[in-house]
């Protein structure tokens, strides 16, 4: 795997993978929050949007942008237009990714980060 600068998370979904990610790799690591499906998967708007801020960062970062699942990549291609400029990687556990974890799991996963209490 390239060694990269900044590892960015897309929550929900994504910050638990995020975090292992920017742990394993000593990298900085970012939370975004998007929005584009809900718990039923299926879409909630046209497009994706960002519910929260981005910081500023520097540009020329080999940046990772992680999430649990990417069914149509929509969401992911979303938040990568926020980092034009760098060079972007994607990571997923499964679904449409640069990195695909688990490609061979075709149905819905009940991760733990994600059962409610």
């Amino acid at each position: 795997m390239p060694k990269f600068d900044l590892i960015v998370g897309i929550a929900d979904g994504g910050i638990v993978p995020a975090s292992l990610a920017a742990y394993k790799t000593g990298c900085d690591i970012e939370i975004i929050k998007i929005n584009y499906r809900d718990v039923n998967n299926s879409p909630s708007f046209d497009k994706p949007k960002l519910l929260s801020k981005i910081s500023e960062f520097h540009q020329k970062k080999n940046i990772l942008i992680v999430d649990d699942v990417s069914v149509s990549g929509k969401t992911l291609d979303f938040a990568k237009s926020f980092f034009r400029g760098n060079d972007i990687k994607t990571l997923v556990f499964k679904g449409k990714g640069d990195f695909v974890l688990f490609p061979e799991i075709k149905d819905c996963v009940n991760w733990p980060w994600k059962m409610e209490f």
